[in-house]
């Protein structure tokens, strides 16, 4: 493969290394990396198992880079400009304890991270820089902004649902990108989503308060992501969807988030940031 072929580390480059590398995302992100100009792979940690030893390149189907797969991200966040994680909870809050303590930059796509992981995230943002996103696809992003913008200028006379659509697998519900969406929405209106949203509902359960937010999740098949935002009001509604088709969007985002972090003033930045859409 045409990726394999370049060169993998020189001093102008960014080198950006993956933590849970052998997953899905990860494996990607490992291609990702060496098909991006200006970017080279320092490392790939997994936890411990039969995977450690192995040559990333190959991990990812590809030629081998004399790379291999280790346990150690204390060493892989001190070889590394930044970190890309798209792990689980309890292991992205490490990860944030490692971004601080090293300084590295540290893109963060998990998602359904608890209140402990999000103290971790913003104590580390004040020693590194740390993107974090539910999605780090740049259509997404733009829906994030759009969502924003209609929830301020159709005011409550428009209710709001918002409904997503992943793959059997996904074990976090809703979506950590329906719940920006909604966050998106109740900041258009100048709301808390904790206080507008439902989440859930089951028999009987009277009419739809006014200013309501509500989500819808489905789950089932191969569907990479889907999310729609409805905005109905007597007569008329409005729809925005996105689609996403392969993940190779949200690795081709965590990329561009790592090079734009590497080298930052400490701080947690979002997607919106590296867009320039803020």
């Amino acid at each position: 493969m045409e990726w394999a072929k370049l060169p993998r580390y020189n001093p102008t480059m960014t080198k950006i290394g993956i933590v849970g590398c052998a997953g899905r995302m990860g494996r990607m992100l490992i291609r990702e990396v060496l098909a991006t100009p200006g970017c080279a792979l320092s490392g790939g940690t997994e936890v411990q198992g039969p995977l450690i030893g192995t040559d990333l390149g190959v991990l990812a189907g590809g030629n081998a880079t004399g790379i291999v797969v280790t346990g150690d991200a204390t060493a892989l966040f001190a070889a590394s400009d930044a970190i890309i994680d798209f792990t689980v909870p309890a292991a992205t809050k490490i990860h944030a304890d490692l971004a601080a303590a090293a300084g590295t930059a540290l893109v963060i796509g998990t998602t359904g991270l608890g209140a402990d992981v999000l103290t971790a995230i913003d104590a580390a943002a004040k020693k590194a820089p740390v993107v974090r996103s539910a999605n780090m696809s740049v259509g997404v992003n733009v829906l994030l902004a759009l969502t924003q913008k209609l929830a301020a200028t159709l005011g409550d006379d428009y209710d709001i649902e918002i409904v997503e659509m992943h793959h059997r697998h996904k074990v976090d519900a809703p979506s950590g990108t329906a719940l920006a969406l909604g966050e998106a929405a109740a900041k258009g209106r100048g709301v808390s989503l904790n206080t507008a949203a439902r989440r859930t509902r089951d028999g009987q359960v009277g009419a739809r308060p006014k200013g309501e937010i509500g989500f819808a999740t489905l789950r089932g098949g191969d569907v990479v992501g889907e999310h729609t935002v409805m905005f109905a009001a007597d007569g008329e509604r409005i729809e925005i969807t996105h689609k996403a088709s392969s993940r190779e969007l949200f690795a081709k985002g965590a990329v561009r988030a790592a090079v734009w972090a590497a080298g930052r003033a400490p701080g947690l930045y979002a997607m919106t940031d590296v867009l320039d859409l803020s």
